[in-house]
């Protein structure tokens, strides 16, 4: 009996590994070390190009510049807290506002504990550092802990995060710290 079982076993796996190799791509397929000959005879065989390294998501924008900063990737829609030696203590995604500043070298100009936002919210810890066409732009948390998206129609220059990054922005960037906005 235990022979017949590992008669069928056997046959099993012989199977499965038949139906891996008919489908796989023929660089995986061959067991050989030769390539397969191809439809053109006079086509050489090139060899594969390296991958590409990707890009690690997290890491801070190369360009940010230098130093300890604030960076704000609008189309990521990220933040890094970066020290003087260039290393990301924090990053994390944020909610950007209906205005938005333009890249360029900002400096944090004024904060505020606990107010009401502009679009009604009540905010904590918030980090202004740019205007733009008459409207505040800075970091602040929901009291809450909300981070809905803003009426796209409204005017406002909140960039919204959960409120233990809104902690740690509060604790890094004081009055006068760089914040450095990219694409």
């Amino acid at each position: 009996m235990v022979a017949g079982l590992t008669a069928a076993a056997i046959v099993v796996v012989g199977v499965l590994a038949y139906q891996a190799s008919a489908n796989a791509p023929d660089s995986v397929a061959s067991s050989s070390s030769t390539p397969k000959a191809s439809a053109s005879a006079s086509a050489s065989v090139q060899p594969t190009a390296k991958p590409k390294p990707t890009k690690d998501a997290l890491a801070v924008p190369a360009d940010s510049g230098t130093g300890e900063r604030v960076v704000y990737a609008l189309k990521d829609r990220r933040v890094w807290l970066v020290d003087a030696d260039g290393k990301s203590l924090r990053t994390f995604t944020v909610m950007p506002s209906p205005v938005s500043p333009p890249p360029d070298i900002y400096q944090v100009t004024s904060r505020s504990g606990t107010v009401q936002g502009s679009d009604g919210v009540p905010i904590e810890h918030v980090v202004r550092f740019a205007n733009v066409d008459d409207v505040a732009i800075g970091f602040s948390a929901a009291q809450d802990g909300s981070m809905e998206p803003p009426d796209p129609t409204s005017k406002t220059g909140g960039v919204r995060m959960k409120r233990a990054d809104g902690n740690a922005m509060w604790t890094f960037a004081t009055v006068g710290a760089k914040v450095v906005v990219v694409p």
